[in-house]
């Protein structure tokens, strides 16, 4: 019966611990006591709280007599563990009620407080005295704040007292458990001869209960035992049988020429196990419920039956886990590297130990069933541990570890050598122990390495498997990712990243199902974790902080929330409001920005509230970082600034052509720190909004995109200056993208040094095409200039040539061209001492 409560307390610890949290933090002081509607409306009156420093003050009296009946109850429950369990947590349960009387009337003071700053000193002697009204009124703040403190002082000693009371209770606790495991027993032969004789009265009694229980049901119960095993099998197969049709695949080994995955050998050994066993446990609990309802089960019977079905289910666990873990007949399936007789050894070693154990559970219900002497009990745990004992001893000389050639058949080497050792050692010492008398120490220390083992190795597994599922391109081969791929076409970066959140998921799974079921193994009780949870959850202190999880966990929730929230008002208000509007890009721009930025700050604000975090706290540390934020940060803060300045401002917007210095392009993204300009090039430059502000920017469509465009035009000095004119008006005019107004207009430059120059001027609605247009127009130009022969000139310049007849032959010159560099070059003269020049003028190619 005790392994039946005990594995349904762990299966509803969950369940349990919110349940205790969420009615511990329902708890408000005790309101005060109702009148009688009987009593008249004046006793009414004169018996009710006057105030809130009365009913503060009647709420901690009632907390007084509350800590009073405590202390008396701690006192007559010092050998009862489970009654001081139960005491702590009403202790802890009457500490947060105090700290909600305390709480409560702290508002009430700061507004005293403030009342009494603005109603000032009462006046001094010589000094015209005050209102009347003014007075009553201070008194009556001031012996309410009297008493509100006296309130607040009583309930600060009330919780260090309480403080203290847990503490006591805690060390009372840890005092009992010391004295029930350290309780020494003699063990001698006449204890022995003792308990043989109390064993076979024992059998005797037993037997004649049995047949005395299954004669009355027989002839009584038949029917109704006959219902109940009929409806728990239904319920087992009907739990396996969906089991099998959701989880079939992974119920069995499948044979292949490849080895498995180790996420596929994951998968099989926990589903495997858990399943099968859970249909299982599902039949016996539902047996004995269907049997205890029906009257089935005697006083005398029903623990006996319930240990049977308890001990029937934790062998069967062993050997589904062990199967599933070292899996002795399976090597390609084998979670650890052991080799095929260490796996078939170490399978045999724990389900042994699993054997005794139950064995001693079950027997000693049948003692405590049939009122046996203590003495049978010692000795049978006694004998339990030796045997633990010896099985962990022979198990440490063992030879499990798979050979270095990796092959499962081959003989295996030894355990590794501390892990030997300490085989070794805890099978000695539960042979010492329980050889010096210390049986109950030893049988403790035996159970934990059974189940604490058994429940730290399945964690480990869990973990494991959500290491393993949390891998990279892992989680899109198993059928949960494949489905998820399919069902909403997520693609595998996106499928990756959920099986990381899976993989979280199982670590949070494994943990909050290991930790607690091994704290229950070793001595905490169910209330002990519903206050370690509640604590945990509601108040967590890190020196003068305090943290609740639960209100974390709100404001990131809310926070969420009010983001979602502001990014679907930005899409609205721009698909539907603005959009309609024909609002301007840029403007759309500005608003989503400010919208967004906007949201976020008042999404944090009210996570943060609702996290309950209180930022006065921090206020020290943020006023010893301004200075350094000051310094380290201004650029970050001016860049912020300046692109507040832009979003309001709005000197260009998305989708501007902008020039700043080197970077000419395309603005495509305005932020609160940098913009966003996109060249020609399709090359991305990000420009820190500072130097937005503080340099030149030059705005091609600032007001509008309609701009001037030119083509400058060269011509010969032979070619009709107004046919050109007309020429060049004509072809304009025929662009459809030219503006018309105004209209289009050829200036004629100046008089070049080998050309005539014009310029061709007209404006266009878009500055964006005119790349497209001046292009069209210079090819229709030369197209038409050569039509019409009109001479586009190439540049000239003059080259001197010099002579020097008294160095150099009659028949030979020497030529000295001087080489030119830009297009247009001017005649230049060279003199010679002797003032003999020869000019010469020559055309040259540019």
């Amino acid at each position: 019966m005790r392994l039946t409560r005990f594995l349904l307390q762990s299966l509803l610890f969950v369940s349990l611990a919110v349940a205790g949290a969420g009615s511990s933090h329902a708890q408000t002081p005790p309101p005060a006591a109702p009148t009688q509607s009987a009593q008249p409306a004046a006793e009414q009156n004169a018996a009710a709280p006057s105030g809130p420093g009365d009913q503060a003050a009647k709420h901690m009296a009632k907390a007084k007599a509350d800590f009073a009946a405590l202390q008396e109850s701690v006192k007559q429950s010092v050998d009862d563990d489970d009654g001081l369990v139960a005491l702590a947590g009403r202790a802890d349960e009457l500490n947060r009620g105090v700290a909600g009387i305390s709480g409560g009337i702290t508002p009430r003071l700061d507004q005293i407080k403030a009342r009494l700053a603005e109603l000032g000193e009462p006046p001094k002697d010589g000094q015209p005295p005050e209102a009347e009204i003014v007075a009553n009124e201070r008194n009556a703040l001031m012996s309410e704040r009297a008493q509100l403190n006296v309130v607040q002082g009583d309930a600060e000693t009330l919780t260090s007292s309480l403080g203290r009371m847990s503490n006591q209770i805690a060390e009372l606790r840890r005092k009992l458990f010391a004295a029930t495991l350290l309780r020494r027993s003699d063990i001698s032969a006449s204890v022995l001869a003792d308990a043989g004789t109390a064993f076979v009265q024992e059998v005797g009694a037993f037997q004649q209960a049995l047949a005395s229980w299954l004669g009355f049901v027989l002839k009584f119960k038949a029917f109704a035992f006959a219902a109940a095993i009929f409806m728990s099998l239904a319920t087992a197969l009907i739990l396996l049988s969906g089991s099998y049709r959701l989880f079939g695949h992974y119920l069995q080994r499948k044979e292949s020429d490849e080895p498995p995955s180790y996420i596929s050998r994951l998968s099989i050994a926990f589903w495997s196990t858990l399943v099968r066993t859970l249909s299982l446990a599902t039949l016996l609990v539902t047996s004995y419920l269907f049997l205890d309802s029906f009257n089935v089960l005697r006083p005398d019977i029903a623990p006996v039956v319930a240990a049977l079905f308890s001990t029937i289910g934790v062998i069967y666990f062993v050997r589904r886990f062990t199967n599933a873990v070292f899996a002795p007949r399976d090597p390609q399936w084998r979670l650890v590297r052991l080799s095929n007789r260490g796996a078939s050894s170490i399978s045999a070693c724990l389900l042994a130990m699993a054997i005794v154990h139950a064995l001693d559970f079950f027997f000693g219900s049948i003692s405590e069933s049939m009122g046996s002497p203590l003495v049978l009990t010692v000795v049978r745990s006694w004998i339990a541990a030796l045997i633990i004992g010896l099985i962990l001893i022979a198990a440490s000389f063992g030879r499990p570890m798979m050979a270095k050639s990796r092959d499962p058949d081959a003989p295996g080497r030894h355990w590794p050598k501390g892990l030997a050792i300490v085989l070794r050692v805890l099978g000695g010492g539960l042979i010492f122990a329980a050889l010096t008398g210390y049986v109950g120490f030893a049988r403790f220390i035996a159970s934990q390495l059974i189940f604490t083992g058994a429940i730290g190795v399945t964690t480990y597994i869990g973990l494991l498997s959500g290491k393993a599922i949390s891998r990279t391109e892992t989680f899109g081969d198993t059928r949960p990712g494949q489905y998820l791929a399919s069902r909403f076409k997520l693609g595998p970066v996106v499928i990756d990243q959920v099986g990381l959140l899976v993989g979280f998921c199982i670590y949070g799974v494994a943990l909050a199902t290991g930790i607690p079921l091994i704290l229950l193994l070793w001595g905490f009780h169910v209330q002990d974790l519903q206050l370690i949870a509640y604590r945990l959850f509601t108040e967590v202190r890190l020196g003068g902080i305090s943290i609740s999880l639960v209100g974390i966990l709100t404001g990131i929730l809310l926070f969420a929330g009010c983001y979602l929230l502001t990014r679907w008002i930005q899409r609205w208000l721009d698909n539907n409001v603005m959009a309609r509007s024909h609002v301007d890009l840029g403007v759309r721009n500005s608003v989503k920005t400010g919208i967004g930025y906007l949201g976020v700050g008042i999404a944090a604000l009210i996570g943060v509230s609702a996290a309950g975090i209180d930022l006065s706290s921090f206020a020290l540390v943020a006023s010893a970082l301004s200075v350094g934020i000051g310094f380290g940060l201004q650029n970050i803060v001016s860049n912020f600034v300046s692109g507040l300045i832009l979003l309001v401002e709005r000197p260009f917007k998305v989708g501007d052509h902008v020039v700043s210095g080197t970077a000419e392009g395309i603005v495509k993204r305005i932020s609160v720190r940098a913009t966003e300009i996109e060249t020609f090039r399709k090359q991305s430059i990000i420009v820190p909004n500072s130097e937005l502000i503080n340099a030149n920017v030059g705005n091609w469509t600032h007001r509008n995109k309609m701009g001037r465009s030119e083509i400058p035009v060269s011509v010969s000095y032979d070619s009709d200056p107004q046919k050109v004119m007309d020429i060049l008006l004509e072809l304009v005019n025929a662009v459809p993208l030219v503006l018309r107004n105004p209209e289009p207009h050829v200036e004629f430059l100046r008089f070049g040094p080998y050309s005539l120059d014009f310029e061709l001027r007209f404006m266009l609605g878009d500055m964006g095409d005119g790349l497209k247009v001046r292009n069209d127009l210079r090819i229709a130009i030369l197209k038409r200039f050569r039509q019409e022969a009109i001479e586009i000139p190439l540049p000239q310049s003059d080259v001197v040539f010099h002579r020097q007849p008294d160095t150099v032959t009659p028949d030979a010159d020497i030529l000295a061209p001087e080489p030119v560099v830009d297009e247009q070059v001017e005649s230049r003269d060279i003199e010679e001492d002797d003032g003999r020049v020869r000019r010469l003028r020559g055309k040259a190619d540019g």
